[in-house]
């Protein structure tokens, strides 16, 4: 399992690379004005509702369904049912691709209300989300193929699709002088990476023997349990886009310039959730599920805890740096061409406030994998509405005051309400049982996090001095100095307890088999 999550995780590295080359090309082109505004909330709508019902909702009922009918019935049975799946998804998505075109002003109007306020912004908002809108037709398509090929132990081909989103807006914004101006080439620049994507996925889902096609429905036992788990998992897997798209409608009511401070504070936020916490649950829920299947619950809290330890190991890290040196981040990152230092300053705020709730977020997955692959998907569903409604009440309270920082602040708030509630129930269920490696390895983290936030805290001086003497890129310099030095000192702390702890993260299968 460990090679299946370090190659998703490097796989998700790569995308994250890939996005952080495109995001400063977006930076330096587009700055943090009105073009980046209507730009990131029509990149944001089809982004949110992949999120929501493609990745998180759809993998939390399908890879369940899935593998079962794979262990059960057989490769035969398991693609006639992914057909079935795949025909009335396309079907769903073309309905609602209508009546997105149809209802486009409408639409931007409910999600972005602020805009109306600016007729400009309004308008060049409209016509970028007619543009970008397909593609949450095409991801949606990937994501069952997605699920599919991680149901087979097949990780690689899903993890490394979003590299091809990347690639291809770089390339749209490189011809960006072929279009009316840059946002329109960063639009059709998502269009056409959903577009490859879906090839990309279709042929390695035929290679595998796992294309689900076009076919006649039929509503059998499988489907149906399928879509019972579905609903419940549109909210369940959900609350953090949620938050983080009630982020986008609210940034709209504040002066131009929220809308790209929460977008590139999230660019930075999401890297180690994509490489952490999304590798981890997309690994974790198909090998619980399957484990409970052959009825060997052992197996899947082996599986689990050893996955939330790794998750808090590679966590730590991030969760130090976005508290503590997020304006160096900010700065060292995207500060170039109309990206300037007050964008920076204000991002960072942005970025601080995200990073309260990281370790919620990464961790999540981990335990609510033990409810979705046991067919629970309404308990993450009832304690993710908790969570949402909470967090919204927060964004309300906090928008006016604190600005964007404010609906950052409220998105790690409500993320650590989600996590602990569930968490809590999940415990009394006996669907989380951490074990003895699990708390020897908080233990170790803990030491090795407070040694790190000594390094970041005490560094900044001598690194921004040291940058200076260097004398070009100098805010990237002291931001790689900071990061190296940290790291190494994360690492040797972290590695020399859990060996004095005698902590093995990896232990024999069959040992695990026994548990």
């Amino acid at each position: 399992m460990y090679k299946d999550m370090f190659s998703v995780a490097g796989l998700t590295l790569l995308s994250r690379v890939t996005g952080f080359l495109r995001d400063v090309m977006l930076g330096a082109v587009l700055g943090a004005g009105l073009q980046a505004d209507a730009f990131y909330v029509a990149f944001r709508l089809p982004n949110h509702f992949r999120a929501i019902f493609g990745e998180g909702a759809f993998n939390a009922a399908f890879v369940p369904s899935y593998a079962r009918v794979l262990e059960q019935a057989g490769a035969d049975a398991a693609r006639t049912f992914a057909s079935q799946i795949f025909t009335l998804l396309l079907a769903s998505q073309l309905i609602l691709l209508a009546l997105a075109w149809a209802f486009t002003p409408q639409l931007v109007a409910l999600l972005a209300p602020g805009f109306e306020q600016e007729p400009e912004k309004f308008d060049l908002a409209v016509n970028l989300t007619r543009i970008t809108f397909p593609y949450l037709l095409f991801i949606t398509l990937v994501t069952l193929h997605t699920g599919a090929l991680n149901a087979q132990r097949r990780f690689a081909v899903g993890a490394f699709a979003p590299v091809l989103l990347n690639l291809t807006m770089m390339a749209t914004l490189a011809l960006a002088f072929l279009f009316p101006d840059a946002a329109y080439a960063s639009a059709w620049g998502v269009t056409i990476s959903g577009v490859l994507q879906f090839i990309w996925l279709t042929w390695s889902a035929w290679r595998a023997g796992a294309l689900g096609v076009v076919t006649r429905p039929h509503w059998t036992t499988d489907v149906q349990q399928f879509f019972k788990a579905l609903a419940p998992a549109v909210i369940g897997s959900a609350g953090f886009q949620i938050a983080v798209f009630a982020d986008t409608i609210i940034a709209s009511l504040l002066p131009t310039g929220a809308v790209s401070s929460i977008y590139y504070a999230d660019r930075i936020y999401q890297l180690p959730i994509g490489v952490i916490g999304i590798a981890a649950g997309t690994v974790l829920l198909p090998e619980m599920s399957r484990r409970f299947a052959a009825d060997n619950p052992g197996g899947a809290y082996h599986a689990q805890n050893r996955t939330m330890a790794l998750t808090l190991a590679l966590a730590a890290p991030f969760f130090a740096a976005f508290l503590l040196i997020p304006v160096e981040i900010m700065r060292g990152v995207f500060m170039r061409g109309r990206f300037t230092d007050d964008a920076a300053l204000a991002s960072a705020h942005v970025l601080s406030a995200y990073g309260a709730g990281l370790l919620a977020v990464v961790l999540l997955n981990s335990v609510r994998a033990g409810f979705q692959a046991q067919g629970d998907t309404k308990t993450p569903m009832t304690v993710s509405l908790i969570a949402i409604a909470l967090n919204v009440a927060l964004k309300i309270l906090l928008y006016k005051p604190m600005g964007a920082s404010g609906l950052a602040l409220a998105t790690a708030i409500g993320a650590w309400i989600n996590f602990g509630a569930l968490a809590f129930l999940a415990l009394r269920r006996q669907l989380l049982r951490p074990d003895e490696t699990l708390a020897r390895v908080g233990i170790a983290v803990c030491a090795a996090f407070f040694a790190l936030c000594a390094v970041a805290w005490f560094g900044q001086a001598p690194a921004a001095l040291a940058a200076r003497a260097i004398g070009v890129f100098q805010t990237e310099s002291s931001l790689a100095m900071l990061a190296v030095a940290g790291c190494g000192v994360y690492a040797i702390v972290l590695l020399t307890l859990l060996r004095a702890l005698g902590v093995r993260l990896a232990r024999p299968r069959a040992t695990a088999e026994k548990t």
